[in-house]
């Protein structure tokens, strides 16, 4: 069966406007032009359509999709099986966070209490898995497989008071970067007090501490655009700040 742009379209319900815009970018050509000049659409352009959807609704941009379909060791039915486990994880964890919701229902009418674990056991779940997408290949590479799982484990087990002070840390760790920067001294009391901070709260999060590691995580914020906006979203330079406060204090 073959479709134009516009039966393409209401077939897999996205725009056709999607559609020209796949074509342009070389993610979904036709299978070929007709004679009046329609993009014509075939069963191979479908099924790369449905793996390109799949992508998208697993979050991975564009040019990522591209990359991954033109490989030339592309499987596609090693790609599907990851789809289905991908979207079974996605699904265990919304399932999760919706019986924390309707637990929290129950309870805020009076007819359940909840633990502080049941409270907060789906939204640790969702973090770790965002972290996972965004920094786990890097933190694997950079300090191993093992610590990386030790570190994973640490936090799926945090109590809620852990919690709650891994939280007040972070803004503390703020709070006394700024000040330190008004200060105009990245190896005094204050920034030292700030370096002191963040170890603790390092140490909420990895299973060990090493003064070289420390000062590995306080390059990543400045070379990492991720992490220095993170900071420097306080105020412009709060990222080498910290950097340079915790080199100072592992140094000593």
């Amino acid at each position: 069966m073959e479709y134009t742009v516009n039966k393409l379209a209401e077939l897999s319900g996205v725009t056709t406007r999607t559609l020209r815009y796949y074509d342009e970018i070389g993610l979904l050509k036709p299978a070929r032009i007709s004679s009046s000049g329609y993009r014509i659409y075939g069963k191979n352009e479908v099924k790369r359509l449905q793996q390109i959807l799949f992508f998208r609704a697993l979050d991975i941009q564009l040019d990522d999709i591209r990359q991954i379909l033109t490989t030339p060791t592309f499987d596609e039915v090693v790609a599907l099986k990851n789809h289905r486990e991908a979207l079974l994880e996605k699904r265990h964890l919304l399932d999760q966070l919706i019986s924390t919701v309707e637990k929290t229902i129950e309870e805020t009418e009076g007819r359940l209490i909840m633990s502080d674990k049941e409270r907060f056991e789906g939204l640790k779940k969702k973090m770790i898995k965002e972290n996972d997408e965004k920094y786990g290949e890097e933190v694997k590479t950079k300090y191993g497989e093992k610590t990386y799982a030790e570190s994973r484990e640490k936090f799926a087990n945090m109590t809620q008071e852990e919690f709650d002070h891994a939280n007040q840390l972070a803004n503390d760790i703020i709070r006394l970067v700024l000040l330190g920067m008004d200060e105009g001294d990245a190896t005094g009391k204050t920034a030292m007090e700030a370096a002191s901070k963040h170890k603790e709260w390092l140490m909420l999060y990895w299973p060990t501490y090493s003064p070289e590691a420390h000062a590995g995580l306080g390059d990543m914020y400045v070379a990492d655009e991720r992490f220095k906006k993170y900071y420097d979203q306080h105020r412009e330079g709060a990222a080498e700040f910290l950097r340079d406060a915790i080199y100072h204090f592992v140094s000593k």
